[in-house]
């Protein structure tokens, strides 16, 4: 059987179910996919590049250099609306804000995501990189774990995992038989399945597309986020994708998830910190 072709940016699943169509000045249409959900509800990183992409669009500059979002209502697949507004423009940076809408059930608008974005050219960056970080120590590909691999599926999982390609550091898939470490970390190789290489879009979706570091500390079950901010800080070069997650402090029932992306050049492309609830289980 002849292999499929690998999809290439700009023309993928992922490119076609976070576009956004332009209404008039500042307002865009959308349909947010089921095949994007998680737990049944759609995952956050998705729903980031999707206004991501609506805010490059808007902005003079295109590359989202820091985007901090507040998750305010559970979206759900179907229409929405997205609205923009242009804050500032300068020579080489410029912000703007945008709200993702969708309507309820007596047709009124209910604001679910609002974000504030800074935009820039990541091309124009200057080479200088001065740096204590490195790239995780996660086990070579072929050793790693994905949602098939284990005897238990990821709880709750569903259509997204179809679209991804997660292969798990055997060291933080405790969780999947029964054992979690209890260390709050999640590390693994990261793609989409259909082969499309990242870009900063989406980037935005890879910082929130790991299981939960809660599994990790012997938690299940949905753990919603409340506030997520992600610094893309360089094109990623071709192919896969690392990426570790960490949370330090679980207290008064909400957690933070720091996530370090790293390239196949060994490059740090993208970094975030989120704040979610904890799972009640």
């Amino acid at each position: 059987m002849a292999q499929a072709a690998q999809a290439l940016i700009g023309d993928s699943e992922f490119d076609r179910d976070t576009a956004v169509t332009l209404r008039e000045e500042g307002v865009y249409d959308a349909e947010l996919s089921a095949g994007w959900t998680i737990i049944h509800a759609v995952n956050g990183g998705y729903l980031l590049a999707m206004l991501g992409r609506a805010l490059g669009e808007a902005l003079p500059h295109s590359d989202p250099f820091s985007v901090s979002a507040h998750y305010l209502t559970a979206s759900v697949p179907g229409p929405a609306v997205i609205r923009t507004e242009v804050v500032r423009t300068g020579r080489t940076l410029s912000t703007g804000q945008a709200s993702l809408f969708q309507y309820a059930e007596d047709g009124t608008e209910v604001e679910r995501i609002r974000v504030l974005g800074t935009y820039g050219d990541l091309d124009s960056l200057a080479d200088d990189i001065r740096t204590s970080a490195k790239p995780p120590a996660i086990a070579p590909i072929e050793q790693c774990f994905g949602p098939d691999d284990g005897p238990a599926p990821i709880p709750g999982s569903s259509a997204i995992t179809e679209r991804l390609s997660i292969k798990l550091d055997p060291s933080t898939v405790g969780w999947a038989v029964g054992a979690p470490s209890g260390k709050g970390e999640m590390r693994g190789w990261f793609g989409l399945a259909d082969g499309r290489d990242a870009d900063p879009y989406s980037l935005l979706l890879t910082v929130d597309a790991l299981p939960p570091t809660s599994f990790e500390l012997g938690l299940k079950g949905w753990t919603p986020t409340i506030e997520l901010t992600t610094h893309i800080r360089c094109r990623p070069a071709p192919g896969p994708l690392r990426v570790s997650i960490t949370t330090r402090n679980l207290a008064g029932g909400f957690l933070e998830e720091d996530a370090d992306v790293w390239d196949s050049a060994d490059r740090l492309v993208a970094q975030s910190r989120q704040l979610a609830r904890a799972p009640r289980s």
